[in-house]
């Protein structure tokens, strides 16, 4: 449960799948973009969960793929909510890039661009049986799925 120490490529690719749109979205942030007052404990914990989970899914090769078996299915089901998270981040370059479109729902999934990868890093720590990943994802997700909220009730405040 512990991990062991060693490069993992599926992390590395789940990074680049969550780095590159977002590198993308940093150019072309949502036309009625503004600040809005993040909750600093909230901002804490995403930060926290942030550094733990791209430090977990680079040092421990228990997330590199092995022999199929039933095991194998958390791995799978992890790679389609990325492949979901990608789809979203096309819908959302896309469209007139607002932040209803940054925040819209998908699939029944609310704010998936900050739900799916989260669900996606704690299923692939459930996978490769690494409880660092399993618990920076889940504090990961209190804050950043709590910021993503807080901004989707601003937004429908103003609306």
């Amino acid at each position: 449960m512990l991990g062991h120490l060693g490069f993992s490529y599926v992390g590395l690719i789940y990074l680049l799948m969550l780095f590159i749109p977002n590198m993308i979205w940093s150019k072309s942030q949502a036309t009625d973009n503004e600040n809005t007052h993040e909750n600093k404990v909230l901002i804490g914990l995403e930060r926290v969960g942030q550094a733990g989970c791209t430090g977990s899914v680079l040092i421990f090769s228990d997330f590199n793929i092995t022999a199929f078996s039933a095991w194998s299915l958390w791995l799978i089901a992890s790679f389609l909510l990325m492949i979901l998270y990608e789809i979203c981040w096309i819908r959302y370059f896309t469209s007139k890039h607002t932040k209803e479109e940054v925040y819209r729902s998908f699939c029944g999934i609310p704010v998936p661009l900050a739900s799916l990868p989260v669900m996606a890093f704690l299923l692939l720590g459930i996978y490769g049986k690494v409880i660092w990943l399993i618990a920076f994802a889940i504090i990961l997700g209190i804050g950043h799925i709590g910021i993503h909220i807080q901004h989707l009730k601003a937004i429908r405040r103003i609306s």
